[in-house]
């Protein structure tokens, strides 16, 4: 089978977990050398022992992605190493405080918008400059959420940051299309993630402004069941090789459905 990466380089950011985990293994499978970065060294510390069990390279990059200069050094040390970025991987974010907008503090909505839309901006600029010289592909990490369907009440913060990524990301794949760079969002539905750890419900206030809702069993019509993050991996494989070379600015659902309900 052919390696759709062979000797290519890319960064994927909130890459201990969750989607980040597996679209990192699925890239290394095919041949790609990995960037490995999160808040949280440790988080990847396994998954770079199995990028290396299996035979692929990958470096263990710390750093916070709403931060310009730790967003700046992740580019820097990925060149130190390997010389070339040819795939971004934009994917870290969080669900942050769920809670009607009226009880919403401004620095909650601020720290949803830096992680999610802010670190977005921050890891595309930078990256930018290395992916000039050979074109290459990034990939957003969006959501249905925003996009498709408004139901979730009290996610106004991360659904402006969803949305927000969106227009950006569109942006970036007009502007950088003469340099052979391409920009795609993906939209995730429910995905078995750990994403919940990163979500602060307040049940009690959202009760005033909740609007209740009936749907048939299960949430996803395909599957009768939330997505994989493995299911997720394949199209950001897709999306990072040559097999969508003709495919920018586009967004993709993969929801199984569940956002048409």
């Amino acid at each position: 089978m052919e390696n759709l990466l062979q000797n290519q380089v890319a960064v994927v950011t909130g890459a201990g977990s969750g989607i980040g985990r597996a679209s990192a293994l699925k890239l290394a499978q095919n041949g790609g050398k990995i960037a490995l970065v999160d808040l949280h060294k440790e988080n990847v510390e396994e998954v770079k022992k199995q990028i290396e069990d299996m035979g692929s390279e990958a470096l263990v990059l710390e750093a916070n992605v709403s931060h310009p200069k730790e967003v700046e050094n992740v580019y820097k040390k990925t060149i130190d190493q390997w010389g070339r970025i040819d795939v971004v991987f934009a994917n870290a974010g969080i669900n942050g405080e769920v809670a009607p907008i009226e009880d919403l503090e401004p620095e909650e909505w601020d720290l949803t918008i830096s992680n999610n839309l802010t670190s977005t901006f921050l890891t595309v600029k930078y990256a930018i400059p290395h992916l000039k010289t050979n074109g290459g592909s990034i990939i957003i990490t969006s959501s249905i959420n925003g996009n498709r369907i408004y139901k979730n009440i009290g996610m106004s913060a991360y659904s402006t940051s969803k949305i927000g990524q969106m227009g950006f990301g569109k942006m970036a794949a007009l502007e950088l299309a003469n340099y052979g760079i391409r920009v795609n969002m993906i939209c995730p539905g429910a995905i078995e993630t750990n994403i919940n750890e990163n979500t602060w419900k307040e049940t009690e206030n959202l009760k005033k402004v909740e609007i209740l809702i009936e749907y048939p069993e299960g949430n996803q019509p395909l599957e009768h069941k939330p997505g994989k993050p493995e299911q997720v991996a394949d199209l950001v494989l897709f999306l990072a090789s040559k097999q969508s070379n003709h495919i920018t600015g586009s967004e993709i659902y993969i929801d199984g459905a569940e956002s048409l309900l």
